[in-house]
């Protein structure tokens, strides 16, 4: 079996992320793959010691027509038997047509819980003959699109849990972030966009601090969002307790010292950020919508929440805050629940499985 893998993010955000563990694992099991990314992207860099052939080619998003023709020459070199798309950005519906003016049989993993119009998903979603949804809620949303539910399997994304076992090294960990040894400390780990819900976050930092003096806010991730983020911890004087970290790839490091994740995203269609979290063994205060609550478990392995109402999410980090035995029950509930139902070795093989049955059946 040969697939070409179609990727257009240029960082190991949680998509690309998972791109890598698939690679790695189809290689393990004998699969051919060939990746077909932006010049200069991280996944390329990485899958490049995992697979043989990787296409570095110019992706400039959805208007980029150009892409149609680009993608059609690799496809046609190539003759892979099934071609994987793994990404918006051009590269779904770009990368549909191409593949099927190759008549190649095509699937489309949708890592994104944000509705479409039934009518364009109507067209949309005939260019692939099988769709993923990582999560069954991103999988709701779309059966309510009209997207037949014949087409759709749902695979959910995977974390490498071992990955996040390491012991904290404290002393390394407050001198990176200019921590009190003694801080409370909690994060969020997202890109730095509206709808992550950041400023309802903010909201409630004030009456948190008002109980825990001691409590500090490291907020990862970069964005469009970073200078209006800046301006309003600026505004409400809390320039020592919340600390714009940026992006960092050293999250298995981190998110060990951690005493808590907080994600008050207002749509997510899972969240990598939380299966990380759960894999350290943190609790997790999240939003009820989405896929998150099939990370989240409210009362188990953290707290969920309505989306948008910073009172509710203040209530749900005071508890835990206030509660260490809590915090470590939780978080071990979380580790659990990851090498259960998020293994690499389980979402692989959903995606393989979708891969045999389509080639097996046709089209």
């Amino acid at each position: 079996m040969k697939v070409l893998h179609v990727e257009a993010g240029m960082h190991l955000y949680g998509g690309a992320r998972q791109v890598a563990y698939l690679l790695s694992g189809l290689q393990q099991r004998g699969i051919e793959s060939t990746l077909v990314c932006p010049i200069g992207s991280a996944i390329g860099r990485l899958a490049g010691e995992v697979i043989d052939t990787v296409h570095e080619l110019p992706m400039r998003g959805d208007l980029d027509l150009a892409l149609i023709w680009r993608l059609l020459r690799i496809i046609r070199r190539e003759r892979p038997e099934l071609v994987h798309l793994h990404s918006r950005r051009g590269a779904d519906l770009l990368g549909g047509v191409a593949a099927r003016l190759t008549g190649a049989r095509t699937v489309l993993s949708r890592r994104v819980d944000n509705p479409e119009s039934p009518l364009a998903a109507k067209w949309k979603y005939r260019l692939y003959d099988r769709v993923i949804p990582i999560s069954q809620g991103i999988a709701e949303v779309m059966l309510r699109e009209g997207v037949p539910e014949e087409k759709l399997v749902c695979v959910r994304s995977a974390v490498d849990v071992e990955a996040f076992q390491q012991a904290c090294d404290r002393a390394w960990f407050s001198k990176t972030f200019g921590l009190a040894e003694d801080a409370l400390v909690m994060a969020v780990v997202a890109q730095l966009i509206p709808r992550k819900g950041h400023r309802y976050l903010l909201e409630a930092m004030p009456r948190l601090l008002e109980a825990f003096p001691n409590l500090r806010l490291l907020i990862f991730g970069r964005g469009p969002l970073a200078v209006e983020l800046e301006a309003q911890i600026a505004e409400m004087q809390l320039q020592r307790q919340v600390i714009l970290a940026g992006f960092r790839e050293d999250l298995p490091a981190i998110l060990p010292c951690l005493d808590l994740l907080v994600h008050p995203a207002l749509m997510e269609g899972l969240g990598i950020a939380l299966l990380q979290a759960a894999s350290a063994g943190l609790p997790i205060v999240a939003v009820d919508a989405g896929g998150m609550p099939e990370v989240v478990e409210d009362g188990v392995n953290g707290r969920l929440i309505p989306a948008g109402n910073a009172e509710a999410l203040g209530d749900a980090l005071r508890q835990l805050l206030a509660d260490e035995p809590l915090r470590r029950r939780m978080g071990a509930s979380g580790r659990e629940k990851m090498r259960r139902h998020f293994s690499v070795e389980r979402m692989v093989e959903g995606n393989l499985g979708v891969y045999r049955e389509l080639l097996s059946r046709g089209k």
